[in-house]
């Protein structure tokens, strides 16, 4: 039998499988706009940039005969799923989508989008986004809006003390500023 035929040894199943939704079923997947447009600008990247950089080397490794134990082959194979992979999760991401243009926004309470300012109960005082799943990044202060925090932040207003269970146990934060 033919090698053309036959798949790499060291491909497990689970190269081949999607990766795991976070989304939770039955919830909407909101964005804010600049959420959306990084996950644009890297789907753009992968399909333009890196996706035809990967086939090249995989082309010309293929040229050099026996793929068998040819690493360039191999590792560009691996990695040409793992973009395959991305580009698909972010098309399927992308389409799903609900952007929420919060840009001027006016309100007296946090709502999906807002720059909420809380000091906690020791008096230290923190900023969080709320942002949708994929867009989230807690050390930069971005909470997903199903987050725990940012359930209990929603729809609150300047001095409200809102409380929510976190890893450390029941907390209390004051909110100090709301902002779009």
């Amino acid at each position: 039998m033919s090698k053309a035929f036959t798949k790499e040894t060291d491909d497990s199943p689970e190269d081949d499988l999607e990766p795991e939704s976070s989304l939770p079923q039955g919830f909407k997947n909101y964005m804010t706009p600049s959420g959306a447009q990084r996950l644009r600008d890297e789907l753009k990247k992968l399909i333009y940039t890196d996706r035809p950089e990967v086939v090249k080397t995989v082309s010309w490794a293929a040229s050099n005969g026996d793929r068998s134990e040819n690493g360039d082959y191999i590792y560009g194979k691996r990695r040409l799923r793992e973009i395959d992979r991305r580009i698909r999760f972010l098309t399927k991401r992308l389409d799903q989508a609900e952007v929420v243009e919060t840009a001027g926004r006016v309100s007296d309470r946090v709502l999906f989008g807002a720059m909420v300012t809380v000091d906690n109960e020791d008096g230290v005082r923190k900023t969080y986004q709320i942002v949708g799943i994929d867009e989230t990044d807690v050390k930069n202060g971005r909470i997903s809006w199903i987050s725990p925090l940012a359930k209990a932040l929603l729809n609150s207003k300047v001095g409200d003390l809102v409380q929510f269970r976190s890893p450390q146990g029941e907390s209390e934060l004051e909110v100090i500023e709301i902002r779009y």
